[in-house]
This record gives C-alpha cells, sequence and structure tokens, in this order.
C-alpha cells in the first residue's frame, strides 16, 4: 500500500541534513513536503492518464504500467518509490528514482535497490539508479555524482569585499538570452564535461523569474556580464522556504576574475524575503560552481548519487 503524503512527508524529513533541520520548524516542512509528494510522487504512481502521456512522449508501445511509480519492500526494514525518469524528457536517457524511502541509505541496500529498479522498468533499459542522501559526496562506494544541494540562509549571506562596480539588478526582460546561451556554449566547448553538468535555463523559466521579479542582470562597470535568477518555489526546496537558484551564467570575458564567488550573496541580498533559505543543486564534479557557492557561505545539505544498472 501506498503510503499517505504526510508518511512519506515524515520519512522524508527524517532523511534531512541535521544542518537544515534548524532551517525551518518541522511543521512547515512537513507541510511542504506532504504537497511535493502528493503532487508528483503519488501522483505519478496513480494517474494512468499522465502514465500514458508520458509513454507516448517517451516510450511509444511500451505498457501504461512501465510508467506508474511503485512503493516497493527492498528488505525487513526498508521500502521505496521506484520511479521511471529520464532526462530532460530526453528518451535515449532513462533512469530511475528511488529517492522516497522509509529510512536512510545505506551502502548495504543498493543491491536490493537496483534490482528493484530493474525488475520494474527493465523494458525501458535504465542507465542508473538515483537516490537521495544527506551523507557527504563519496559516502557510498560504487556510486557516481550527481547533483548536491547548496543552501544557507538568506540573513547568513553578506555580501563581503565585492569588487568594484560588480553589481545585480533586477530586470523584466530576457533581452540577454541570446548572449547568456553563447556564454554556456562558450564554457561547454572549453570544458566538454559541463555540457552534463549544467545547462542555460529555458526562455520561458527565466521570463517567469523576470514576471516574477526574481531575475537580475550582473554588470561590471555597467556592461552586462550575465545573469542571476531564482524561483520561489519548486519541487528542489526539501520542503523548506526557499527561493531555489535557477540561473548563474557569466559571458567569457567576465569569467576567471573571481566575480561568480559574490554572485549568490548579491542575488541574497536583491531578493524581497529575507527570511527565506537560498537553495540550488550544483553537479558534484561542478568544482568551480561548486567552490563558488560554498566560499559565498552555502552549504553542502545532501543530495543525489548514482548506482551504474546493468540490463
Amino acid at each position: 500500500m501506498i503510503p499517505t503524503p504526510r508518511e512519506l512527508a515524515g520519512y522524508t524529513l527524517e532523511r534531512q541534513h541535521p544542518l537544515s533541520r534548524a532551517w525551518a520548524d518541522d511543521a512547515t516542512r512537513l507541510d511542504a513536503l506532504a504537497k511535493q509528494h502528493e503532487e508528483v510522487d503519488i501522483l505519478l504512481a496513480t494517474d494512468r492518464d499522465i502514465a500514458a502521456a508520458r509513454v507516448a512522449k517517451t516510450a511509444p508501445g511500451t505498457p501504461i504500467e512501465s510508467m506508474l511509480n511503485y512503493w516497493v519492500p527492498v528488505c525487513d526494514d526498508l521500502s521505496a518509490m521506484v520511479s521511471m525518469r529520464f532526462e530532460g524528457m530526453d528518451p535515449t536517457k532513462p533512469f530511475v528514482d528511488a529517492s522516497p524511502m522509509s529510512r536512510a541509505l545505506r551502502t548495504e541496500d543498493l543491491p536490493a535497490l537496483a534490482a528493484a529498479a530493474t525488475q520494474y522498468y527493465a523494458i525501458h533499459n535504465p542507465t542508473y539508479l538515483r537516490l537521495w542522501s544527506a551523507e557527504p559526496v563519496g559516502a557510498f562506494p560504487g556510486t557516481g555524482p550527481d547533483r548536491r544541494f547548496l543552501a544557507a540562509p538568506i540573513e547568513q549571506l553578506l555580501p563581503r569585499d565585492v569588487p568594484p562596480g560588480l553589481d545585480v539588478t533586477p530586470v523584466r526582460n530576457v533581452d540577454h538570452y541570446d548572449d547568456a546561451r553563447r556564454a554556456y556554449d562558450a564554457v561547454d566547448h572549453a570544458h566538454p564535461a559541463h555540457v552534463v553538468q549544467a545547462h542555460l535555463q529555458d526562455r520561458e523559466d527565466l521570463e517567469e523569474s523576470a514576471e516574477a521579479g526574481l531575475l537580475l542582470d550582473v554588470t561590471v562597470d555597467g556592461a552586462w556580464a550575465g545573469y542571476v535568477s531564482a524561483l520561489a518555489d519548486g519541487e528542489d526546496t526539501l520542503g523548506l522556504p526557499a527561493y531555489i537558484v535557477q540561473e548563474i551564467i557569466l559571458v567569457p570575458e567576465y569569467r576567471g576574475r573571481g566575480l561568480g564567488t559574490h554572485l549568490s550573496t548579491l542575488m541574497a541580498q536583491a531578493l524581497p524575503d529575507p527570511s527565506r533559505i537560498l537553495i540550488g543543486c550544483i553537479h558534484a564534479d561542478n568544482t568551480g560552481a561548486i567552490q563558488a557557492a560554498t566560499t559565498a557561505g552555502r552549504q553542502d545539505v545532501g543530495g543525489w548519487l548514482q548506482v551504474p544498472l546493468t540490463n
């Protein structure tokens, strides 16, 4: 039997990093997590119309049942919700997620979780199983890296030693979108691994941030140098009252000058509600972005990891 949204929320809250448990009261996080589990995990376990639409988009001809979520008993004291996913809804990039689970992940759980993923979704040939843990990178031997959650209360993110001329300003348009795209292309060309670590947000997503007053131009001595933006809600808040970092990009001529370290704090200072948490996901292999975030005061409070699957 599938747990209720509240039960799933309780499991998820207990698995959170101790540091983040002090950033919001349990009742607030339970309410937010229950809503997220209901709107995502339980919906994908029960709504056959959504499953059918996902089949049509990513795997035509496969059974609807192969696109539903399942609450699976993994071992005596562990159950997990397995879910078929595709990176960016790309049919050529299938994986299984099993992040919602009844207790914290242990290394000895990995073979059984991988077996469950293969059992339910072998028809899609998933290449890896994605799991979430509050443990640090490298805590689970034999797993691969994925995105990490870097977060801190906004009131703790105070700009320090900001270089003269560096500024961020809210804007209501995305007039520099093509410039931002060229900036990403330049980084991808110089660092090919960056292609799988980060990508420019869709124009529509940045327009949504702009309409909410959460898109900011980065300028250096008045010249446009990049974008920073946030969202006021979403799946990646860990149940915290948070702004989610959506975009941080500098054009090539301003990279390598130590400016990126200051963008998190400048953005935090410009956001309308200082009582929130600033949280964003950065791939564990994107060491430059990780260093910039941690130098600014954001802290690693957990993240996903990948278990390779053989079919």
